[in-house]
C-alpha cells in the first residue's frame, strides 16, 4: 500500500495526502502510517482496533481523526482511546469523534470529517 501512494503522490505532485479507512480499512491504514509516518500529510480512522503497541515513530505536523462507536463490539473505548493518545504523544494533531453507537458509522462522524478535511 505505501508504494501504491508513492507512486500515485509521485506523478500527481498533491499539495497535501489524506487516508481515509473504515473498520479493517482504518487498521491497514493505520498500519502503513506506523511503518511510513511521512506517507499521509492527514489520515481518518473510522472505528479503527489496533490491538498491539504501536512502534515510537514521529507524527509532527500530521494530523489524525478517529471517529469511533462508544458500544463498538469490535474495540473497546480504551483501545480506542488508547489509539488516540498514541497518536498525540507522537506529534500528530489528533481529534476524537464519538457517538453513543456500536461499529456503524454514523452522520455525525462524516460532519466531523468533513470538517477535518476543511479546516
Amino acid at each position: 500500500m505505501a508504494d501504491f501512494v508513492i507512486a500515485r503522490r509521485n506523478e500527481g505532485k498533491p499539495s497535501r495526502v489524506i487516508g481515509l479507512g473504515y473498520s479493517n480499512g482504518a487498521n491497514i491504514l493505520a498500519a502503513v502510517q506506523f511503518a511510513a509516518p511521512e506517507l499521509f500529510d492527514a489520515t481518518i480512522l473510522m472505528h479503527p482496533l489496533i490491538p498491539f503497541t504501536p512502534p515510537k515513530v514521529d507524527f509532527g505536523g500530521r494530523k489524525v481523526l478517529i471517529t469511533a462507536g462508544q458500544r463498538d463490539p469490535m474495540t473497546s473505548v480504551a483501545m480506542t482511546r488508547a489509539l488516540g493518545d498514541y497518536f498525540t504523544a507522537h506529534g500528530a494533531k489528533t481529534e476524537m469523534v464519538w457517538h453513543a453507537g456500536g461499529h456503524e458509522l454514523r452522520q455525525e462522524e462524516l460532519r466531523a470529517a468533513q470538517g477535518f478535511l476543511a479546516g
